[in-house]
């Protein structure tokens, strides 16, 4: 038996994967621990939102459960000052986030000292050290467990409209890959990471967790790694596939649609409704569509096989839910996506400054940081 711990419905929590980087020379600097040593408390408690990740060139934070998505983006960004403030002690370096580095080599980054990622990195070997990845986690909470697998179900069909949105993954160590999230078919190589296996209930999750544990794949469910999962330890779904994004006003735009889409698909729950899930070969495909061509993606939007661009799906989601963001108190975030469609996803950005650039790939993690910094995408 996996409990499910008790959330109010349709809170939320967000979690913001940063790099460090050096700012003369937008490498990655491996000073994480360094950080986090000097934001312990002084019995040496470490911080209880800001956390170390797989390698030591990252930072992560973690907001607390809000109600609202502008105060679970405000209690980021004070993190993100208590990070600065250490930074701006140790030297010149700064924080960006995107679904990769441009020109980082995994061979160059360190490993944080702790058991399960020394285990990770023995099984997984050479598709765990290049792990080089960062993202965005957003929890909204479910206030009955068995309404979480059907939710689960039924966002699977909105995986390609969250990927292409945050897609800012188009370099991998110096190599332009020609796709707009690399990162999402990168990290899908781990064990029990990708897209989640349709499950009917809760307790077929369970015989799941209970097959993977008894064979020695996990220890427990949080080693779960799928792009959505139940998160049963909060009582949350858990939307994990998005890349990393450099910016308060797009991961406030990610936050709201999630919240938005969590929040719509259990009102339909409680009307009776049955909630169409997608084929997962069509779930499949909307996700390489996405990761390949970002927001230039078609993407299969029904059970029927039609097909149309996700940024015009994007165009009448955002309008279709605009009474359930007001109902939640964040109809400016929701609407702050059509911004990123205008401005273009990070990895269009990322692109055209490479290519100002003559292809000069430090020049992308300065325009990475001066959006971290601003807040807000840069205008083309």
């Amino acid at each position: 038996m996996i409990e499910f711990a008790r959330s109010e419905r349709s809170t939320l929590g967000v979690e913001w994967e940063l790099a460090i980087v050096d700012r003369e020379t937008g490498d990655l600097a491996s000073i994480a621990d360094v950080v986090l040593a000097e934001l312990a408390g002084d019995d040496g408690a470490p911080h209880p939102q800001i956390t170390g990740e797989l390698l030591t060139n990252t930072v992560e934070l973690v907001s607390g459960v809000h109600r609202r998505v502008a105060d679970a983006v405000d209690d980021l960004l004070g993190q993100v000052d208590e990070v600065r403030a250490v930074l701006d002690r140790l030297g010149a370096y700064e924080l960006v986030c995107s679904g990769s580095h441009p020109f980082g080599q995994w061979f160059d980054q360190h490993l944080t000292d702790q058991p399960r990622y020394h285990e990770l990195i023995e099984r997984t070997r050479w598709w765990g050290r290049n792990m080089m990845i960062w993202g965005i986690h957003v929890h909204v909470g479910i206030e009955d467990r068995d309404k979480a697998l059907p939710i689960l179900g039924g966002l699977l069909a909105y995986i390609p409209h969250l990927q292409a949105l945050s897609a800012s993954s188009p370099f991998w160590a110096g190599v332009e890959t020609g796709y707009a999230s690399n990162r999402a078919l990168m990290f899908q190589q781990l064990p029990t990471a990708g897209l989640p296996y349709p499950l009917a209930d809760w307790p077929a999750f369970e015989r799941y967790v209970e097959d993977l544990v008894h064979t020695g794949v996990i220890v427990d469910h949080t080693e779960v790694r799928w792009d959505i999962r139940p998160s049963p330890q909060w009582g949350t779904i858990e939307v994990r596939v998005c890349d990393g994004v450099s910016s308060a006003v797009e991961i406030g735009a990610i936050a709201a649609l999630v919240q938005c889409l969590v929040e719509s698909l259990s009102e339909r729950l409680d009307a009776g409704e049955e909630l169409p899930v997608l084929q997962p070969w069509f779930v499949r495909e909307n996700k390489w569509r996405a990761a390949r061509y970002g927001l230039d993606a078609e993407i299969i939007t029904d059970v029927a096989g039609t097909e149309r661009l996700v940024t015009d799906d994007l165009s009448d989601l955002l309008t279709q839910l605009v009474p359930v963001a007001e109902r939640l108190g964040c109809p400016v975030e929701l609407q702050q996506v059509r911004r990123i469609l205008d401005a273009g996803a990070s990895y269009r950005r990322q692109l055209r400054v490479a290519e100002a650039s003559d292809g000069d790939l430090a020049e992308v993690v300065a325009h990475l940081a001066r959006e971290f910094r601003s807040g807000a995408p840069e205008p083309d």
